[in-house]
């Protein structure tokens, strides 16, 4: 691991003033996480998965082994204890997101992926509906494309534009305007995208509904360090996953839903739990109402209060702080990559995304040159990170829209590839495929417990492949 120059705190308050109000998380890191530092391991990969403090386990230890709980679907005492628990976290999380509990009520799922294919597979697509997303979706958004045309509808594009991969607002208003009347129009993209770090105007739900169209965020990368206040802003939908925000517990995510738009969507099957009575001899179902109806089987009811311990943690700092520290931690490690250069005065990096702070968040996506400009392999390149116990993420990210066009991948050279018969598909024969262009690339993104050690570290590391 890297040591800290003395001079760098100083060098960052300079530029950054405001990163002296957030160090409250230098203490908390310390005693939350001190396995990072004892193992020497510098963790960059926020977007990925949050880290969980000791005190999170202990707290979650500590409940079940002072409870005894059951499946909730009875009203036995260890079922009403259960139902209390997971009632609780459910006003909780209503709570951190600021969301009225009279517009808004919570489903829970497994993860992100799962609470936006319920939207999906529910909503009531039919033949001239209509799909609207942006190219800088996560698959788990563009996966939903495949509901829509089983049933006849639409799927429309809106492009980012490089090199900072924002959306042409002009572009994406004239999108929404042409729209057929009386048709079903759902209109869904990221808060934040996972692969450039831009962060999309939150004005475009009001925009959006002004149109006629149904809105459903993808919140997973955004909640982690902003706030996301849904008594100001209104989407039908919003999908995100509990270990991107709090490291802990992982299988536990959730869709918070607008009361008028849940009751829009039909789910297509129905499971135990989802129910309110169901016959074998007569053929017959009658869904549960509002959020149980959504909810498939058991619940991880064991893991569900873990999350109301964890929004503890992050509620104890404040949101707002967190932000301050990503956001000044983002713009040193933006400052020190761009101004890297090889002794040919060739840049060392290429960014995907914004070069200031305006509207972006803590990921940073960049590719590595070597002096003649050639991209060097960002598998190559996480490797060598490795080797100094350095934790980034490099690939396309589950985000080929964005990455396709922030790598100049074309459409005729991306549909020769799909249809070439020796071709499998598969991630490397892809690349082997697309001809010496890069597929991919390197993503560093921060967190609650990031801190300067950690973005001097990455910086070092980089200064290494400079020729």
């Amino acid at each position: 691991m890297y040591a800290l120059q003395p001079t760098a705190l100083g060098r960052l308050l300079d530029v950054y003033p405001e990163y002296a109000t957030t160090s409250a998380l230098d203490d908390l890191r310390a005693r939350e996480l001190r396995r990072l530092d004892e193992a020497g391991h510098v963790y960059l990969d926020y977007t990925g998965a949050s880290l969980y403090a000791s005190s999170q386990i202990e707290r979650h230890a500590w409940l079940l082994l002072g409870s005894v709980l059951g499946n909730s679907h009875s009203t036995s005492p260890a079922s009403t204890h259960t139902g209390e628990l997971v009632a609780s976290c459910r006003r909780r999380i209503l709570e951190h997101f600021r969301a009225d509990p009279d517009e808004y009520e919570l489903v829970f799922t497994a993860n992100a992926s799962q609470a936006l294919k319920l939207v999906g597979e529910s909503y009531p697509f039919e033949p001239g509906d209509e799909l609207l997303l942006t190219f800088d979706n996560h698959n788990s958004v563009n996966g939903i494309r495949e509901f829509d045309r089983a049933h006849g509808a639409r799927t429309r594009y809106v492009p980012v534009v490089p090199p900072d991969l924002r959306v042409d607002e002009r572009a994406l208003e004239a999108s929404l305007r042409d729209r057929s009347p009386g048709r079903h129009h759902l209109f869904a993209y990221p808060a934040q995208s996972n692969f450039s770090g831009v962060q999309h105007p939150l004005e475009w739900i009001e925009l959006a509904h002004r149109h006629g169209w149904d809105v459903l965020l993808d919140a997973a990368a955004f909640v982690p360090t902003n706030r996301l206040d849904l008594s100001l802003v209104h989407p039908d939908w919003v999908a995100l996953s509990f270990y991107k925000m709090l490291g802990y517990p992982t299988g536990v995510g959730a869709l918070i839903a607008r009361r008028e738009a849940l009751a829009q969507l039909h789910r297509p099957w129905f499971a135990g739990g989802t129910i309110a009575v169901a016959s074998v001899q007569a053929d017959r179902h009658v869904p549960a109402a509002g959020a149980e109806g959504f909810e498939d089987g058991t619940l991880d009811f064991t893991n569900i209060p873990a999350v109301a311990i964890g929004l503890d943690l992050i509620e104890s700092i404040g949101i707002d702080t967190i932000h301050t520290r990503v956001r000044c931690l983002t713009g040193w490690l933006l400052d020190g990559l761009l101004a890297l250069e090889h002794s040919n005065g060739t840049p060392l990096v290429a960014l995907y995304g914004p070069a200031g702070l305006d509207r972006r968040g803590g990921t940073v996506t960049v590719n590595f040159r070597d002096r003649d400009g050639l991209v060097i392999d960002h598998a190559r390149v996480e490797r060598l990170a490795a080797e100094h116990r350095i934790s980034i993420r490099t690939g396309c990210f589950c985000n080929p829209g964005a990455g396709e066009l922030a790598l100049g991948l074309e459409r005729g050279e991306l549909v020769r590839c799909f249809e070439r018969s020796d071709c499998r598909l598969d991630y490397e024969e892809f690349r082997r495929c697309i001809d010496g262009k890069s597929t991919g690339a390197a993503r560093v993104s921060l967190g609650w417990a990031s801190n300067l050690d950690d973005v001097e570290a990455f910086l070092a590391f980089a200064r290494e492949l400079l020729r």
